[in-house]
């Protein structure tokens, strides 16, 4: 398909729908909206879930949304970390660590796919169990906002430790992943 066709497939289209719903979601958050919020994220949720289900469906699968899908997925739960600190609504340390994991993977990932490297970089199981926790701490967040449950502070502090714990574990797995692969592809000399 060619690449500029490629932005009118619908998979493409709700990805980017999910980025167009990122600055809404800040003013909502900053504005202490958090209905609003809550509801932009659900529908960002969705659209995530039913892009990938209609590239699969109409056979929709291009190359703008194996990198666009991705970006958009990290730049709205980064972006969420980074709001909810600067409201007071998450500890500083767990945005730095959130934060730090994903530019360290985004600029390894751009280097090696950038030098011919490394061109498979596929998220590992333990990766996308760490952004599971991000999506359900990031839901507990505004949830709690939302309807007060004092059972969901107690989730949501959990689930932050829990996080705070995966994302360094979760960059040296992927350094690990990295190491080994680039050392499977080099020729042994003799």
């Amino acid at each position: 398909m060619p690449f500029l066709k490629q932005f009118r497939a619908a998979p493409n289209l709700l990805t980017m729908l999910r980025l167009f719903i990122i600055p809404f979601l800040i003013i909502e958050i900053m504005d202490a909206q958090y209905a609003g919020a809550l509801a932009l994220f659900i529908l960002a949720g969705v659209s995530d879930a039913l892009d990938g289900l209609l590239a699969r469906w109409l056979s929709q699968k291009t190359t703008l949304g194996q990198y666009l899908d991705p970006i958009a997925d990290k730049l709205l739960l980064s972006t969420l970390f980074v709001v909810f600190t600067h409201v007071g609504l998450m500890p500083r340390y767990v945005t730095v660590l959130v934060f730090s994991r994903d530019l360290g993977i985004l600029l390894i990932a751009t280097l090696l796919f950038a030098t011919g490297t490394l061109r498979d970089f596929r998220p590992s199981w333990f990766g996308k169990l760490n952004t599971l926790m991000q999506i359900i701490a990031l839901l507990s967040v505004l949830c709690q906002k939302v309807f007060a449950w004092h059972h969901l502070a107690a989730m949501r502090d959990g689930l932050l430790e829990i996080i705070a714990v995966m994302a360094p574990l979760s960059a040296a797995q992927y350094a690990w992943i990295v190491f080994r692969r680039m050392n499977a592809q080099q020729p042994t000399v003799v």
